[in-house]
């Protein structure tokens, strides 16, 4: 696990637009990743109302949900939230695998920056310590947000 997280930069959200699709299974431990990403949105100035949550049943739906979404508006960041734990067969490593290239492709095809904010561990400790324990996720994941949709907004 890394520490060196980079510092947050001092960034002006007030006329940003972010979309944050979060998954519904491990609800717990994604609430403490979602609550993570709003704070840091709301230290950035982002009103409420250019913030959208929808909410979708498990990271495996989180590619087509941010796909979904930007059909709809033009968002300068998508923020995708979920929590894949290792059980007893291999089909932990297909939803991650499959959450991460999705969502890698809709970034991709868009050219809207979109947050791999898909947590998997190991075992459930791993992943309380990085959703609502000592690692907050959420928060670089809401920095990340701020950082790419600024430099889309630069660039577009």
């Amino acid at each position: 696990m890394s520490r060196l997280s980079p510092k947050p930069s001092e960034i002006d959200g007030s006329d940003l637009l972010i979309a944050i699709v979060a998954a519904r299974y491990n609800q717990v431990y994604v609430d403490g990743l979602l609550n993570g990403v709003l704070a840091e949105l709301e230290k950035a100035g982002v009103p409420k109302e250019n913030i959208l949550v929808e909410r979708v049943p498990g990271s495996n739906e989180l590619p087509i949900a941010a796909q979904l979404v930007m059909t709809k508006k033009r968002f300068d960041a998508i923020v995708a939230l979920g929590v894949v734990i290792a059980g007893g067969t291999k089909h932990y490593e297909l939803v991650a695998d499959s959450a991460n290239m999705g969502l890698q492709e809709v970034a991709l095809t868009a050219g809207t920056p979109v947050v791999n904010g898909v947590i998997v561990g190991d075992d459930e400790e791993q992943v309380k310590e990085r959703c609502v324990g000592a690692i907050p996720k959420g928060s670089e994941f809401g920095q990340c947000a701020l950082e790419m949709a600024r430099l889309r907004r630069n660039y577009s």
